[in-house]
């Protein structure tokens, strides 16, 4: 028997945050936990927009999954959207001090648990975060996404990487692949989607690795190399990510 799932909102459900918090702490790497637009207005986004957060729960009401999006203004033009995940988080904390409507709905992150991967949750979050948009009249969706198997080609140029595909014709990776199959075409690659500054010494702490040289060094999970310079005592991680726009009929 397939198993019943249930999604709510932050909104419905405020007290579970600290629940939501600790799917993305399970989730992501660490480094990744620090990028300073992230840190800077995480917890806007969970008290401003808490109908655009929720949570997948089990049959036992367990979380398993949690979704996170944010609203924004834009024109529909492809060559005008922001630079990527950061871009987007900020413009949308903008637009809402601004009080500036928003028209359309950008993906941030979808996280599910480790122990409920692979059992086609990711498609149904994708889809619930599509029935969101569209019930909160949102004309477009939009998603910065961060492909799932390019950290096993940090070296390969995210431009040739999301044009490879499998023998069926779809995209070769399997995050690009879950929008596809959810009404999403590729738009184009932010190369600059998430920037992430620290020092030499916060980088080592990160990736448990000793960065004796400037020069380009593959981590733990990245998707390009970071970049050290001991001189000027920086490491900066610039990755990339895709744009991919979802499309249903709300125009």
């Amino acid at each position: 028997m397939a198993k019943k799932y249930t999604v709510v909102t932050l909104e419905e459900r405020p007290g579970l945050e600290s629940e939501l918090n600790k799917l993305h702490s399970i989730g992501w790497i660490k480094y990744m936990r620090e990028d300073p637009i992230a840190v800077k207005y995480w917890d806007k986004l969970l008290h401003w927009f808490p109908e655009f957060q929720f949570i997948l729960l089990n049959e036992e009401s367990k979380p398993v999954a949690c979704g996170n999006s944010i609203p924004f203004d834009w024109d529909s033009n492809e060559d005008n959207l922001p630079t990527g995940w950061d871009g987007v988080f900020e413009k949308g904390i903008l637009d809402y001090e601004n009080n500036i409507q928003p028209n359309s709905l950008s993906a941030l992150a979808i996280v599910i648990h480790p122990e409920f991967r692979g059992k086609g949750l990711s498609e149904k979050m994708v889809k619930e975060m599509k029935d969101i948009a569209i019930k909160s009249n949102l004309r477009n969706m939009v998603a910065p996404v961060r492909p799932s198997l390019k950290f096993k080609y940090p070296l390969i140029p995210m431009e040739e990487y999301i044009k490879w595909l499998r023998d069926d014709g779809t995209p070769f990776d399997p995050w690009i692949r879950t929008h596809f199959m959810t009404g999403a075409s590729i738009i184009k690659v932010a190369e600059k989607s998430m920037v992430i500054p620290a020092s030499v010494n916060e980088w080592e702490k990160w990736t448990d690795m000793k960065l004796l040289s400037s020069g380009s060094y593959v981590i733990n999970e990245g998707l390009v190399p970071l970049e050290i310079d001991k001189t000027a005592n920086k490491g900066v991680y610039i990755e990339p990510n895709v744009w991919m726009r979802h499309h249903y009929i709300k125009e």
